[in-house]
């Protein structure tokens, strides 16, 4: 018996009862479910039309081939055959892919080339340009222009022919008298203060600080190009700006829980931010050699104000004066910037011959008539604002100096760097203390005292907050915060207004704000006062 489809031996066999014609099973069944019709008569068929055929159990002949040995090796030969035509014809594409592969690289690597080649080309028009452009006579009108500064879309350029001194370097018109006058009378005026200056009955006391638990963690910046790098604190207005590894800055509102603005236009990572605290204004320092003026507007935007190319390496800190109309800029080209902020205008440029480090940290003294600056080779260096010099040096750290921060009261200034923080009378200029909170291998990354000089925080593998004493008394750590970032790498620590909070920036996307909860931090504020 065999099947009217498939020419086989049914397995399970079933006949017509119309035509007679035997079908297996259900080889019929799909064709009358597809057509509805014999396949040999083309009568109309249906599965109530077949009667099965009982059988005994159908044992299938061997093949032909497999009935004897030569039958069977040469069933063998012919799939080893096989086998190996298709091994060749696998070799030979393999052959071919490896050669257009080859191909690609051999153009890509040209195009390599002639980009290079264009590239060094270009470079060489440009610098032949300027020097024909400043060795060209220019009219009186384009010399008076030459000095200003072009504003184009809200943003400050130079203009390509800026005037160069015999040396090369850029003119920079200095600080005027008028400045040096404004900025002795805001000395002045805040050193009166300071005399009469008192705790704040509204700081938060040192249990409170022992308590302190973390409050929230806010993810402000990219996954992808994580970590915060920079935190500055808006005190009156309790806005927080951070600066990241992602090339973006973010303002954040504390009491909302939001976002204010993210401030994009650097194209490397954020290293500094800052407030200007009497108006709507942030400067950011980059790794991408510029820095940004940001001007608040009234829908909460910042828009990008101004873009300051004067540095020719990374830019690692921006510090805004008390008077809040200039802040200085300090690079790893071994130089730092005074400039005026409501022009975006490069007043002075100071570079140190002496040695060839770059400045890796820097701030204003309270005061305003100095700075210091802290070095890639472990230097720190006081400034006299007045007159750009020199006036003290503080060797005795290991690695680059990382952060610095001076106390409220003008006496103390802190250094953090790769062998811990080291604390300086400024009085008598020499070093008092030594705190070593990590192993050799474990950098401090941030250090900072509080708005009112009543606490330090130091930020490493952990945050440590120590208690201000003076010269000769101990300064007692009273709280450790463990980094839970699990980064290992604390960059930035900043306190909120009266220390009711401590904001902290690491490695991840994160910012992390430290304190009392709500009802028991109004509970500690009423037993203060």
């Amino acid at each position: 018996m065999i099947c009217s489809i498939s020419g086989e031996v049914p397995e399970e066999p079933v006949v017509s009862k119309s035509s007679g014609l035997l079908f297996e099973k259900r080889l019929i069944e799909r064709h009358i479910l597809d057509y509805g019709k014999c396949p040999v008569t083309g009568e109309t068929l249906t599965t109530d039309d077949l009667v099965p055929i009982k059988t005994g159990k159908i044992v299938k002949p061997r093949p032909v081939q497999a009935a004897s040995i030569p039958g069977m090796l040469g069933m063998f030969q012919n799939e080893w055959d096989a086998l190996v035509l298709s091994a060749f014809a696998s070799e030979q594409q393999l052959h071919t892919t490896r050669q257009e592969l080859s191909h690609c690289l051999y153009q890509h690597d040209s195009a390599c080339r002639v980009i290079a080649r264009l590239k060094k080309e270009l470079d060489e028009a440009r610098t032949m340009l300027s020097s024909l452009e400043r060795q060209a006579p220019m009219p009186a009108t384009t010399a008076v222009s030459s000095n200003a500064y072009a504003i184009s879309n809200g943003k400050r350029a130079a203009t390509e022919d800026d005037e160069f001194g015999p040396d090369g370097k850029k003119f920079r018109p200095g600080i005027s008298s008028s400045i040096i006058t404004e900025l002795t009378d805001c000395n002045a005026a805040l050193s009166q203060q300071r005399k009469k200056r008192q705790i704040p009955p509204t700081l938060v006391p040192l249990d409170a600080i022992e308590r302190y638990t973390q409050l929230n963690s806010y993810p402000l910046h990219k996954t992808n190009k994580a970590g915060i790098l920079s935190i500055d604190i808006h005190q009156s207005k309790d806005l927080i700006a951070t600066g990241g590894v992602d090339m973006n800055a973010v303002v954040f509102n504390r009491s909302s829980g939001e976002i204010v603005s993210t401030l994009s236009g650097h194209s490397k990572k954020v290293t500094s931010v800052k407030f200007v605290s009497d108006g709507e204004l942030v400067v950011t320092g980059s790794a991408d050699k510029t820095v940004r003026v940001w001007q608040g507007s009234e829908n909460g935007n910042y828009d990008c104000k101004h873009v300051l190319k004067d540095h020719t390496a990374e830019v690692q800190a921006v510090t805004v004066h008390a008077t809040n109309n200039y802040f200085v800029t300090a690079s790893l080209d071994n130089s730092w910037c005074f400039y005026d902020l409501s022009s975006g205008l490069c007043l002075a440029q100071v570079e140190d011959s002496s040695v060839s480090e770059g400045y890796t940290s820097a701030a204003f003294h309270p005061d305003g008539l100095i700075l210091g600056t802290g070095t890639s080779g472990s230097i720190v260096k006081i400034w006299d604002v007045k007159s750009q010099a020199n006036v003290a040096r503080f060797d005795g750290h290991v690695g680059a100096v990382t952060a610095i921060s001076f106390s409220e009261n003008g006496y103390f200034l802190a250094t953090a760097a790769q062998d811990g923080v080291k604390l300086w009378d400024l009085r008598k200029l020499r070093n008092f203390r030594t705190f070593t909170p990590y192993d050799e291998n474990t950098p401090t990354q941030s250090v900072e005292f509080d708005h009112s000089g009543s606490y330090l925080a130091i930020g490493g593998s952990d945050i440590r907050v120590y208690q201000v004493a003076n010269v000769k008394s101990e300064w007692n750590c009273v709280k450790t915060f463990p980094d839970l970032s699990g980064t290992g790498k604390i960059n930035s620590v900043k306190f909120g207004p009266d220390a009711k909070y401590i904001a902290v920036g690491s490695m991840d996307r994160n910012l992390r704000l430290f304190g009392l909860a709500g009802e028991e931090n109004d509970a500690a504020m009423e037993a203060e006062s």
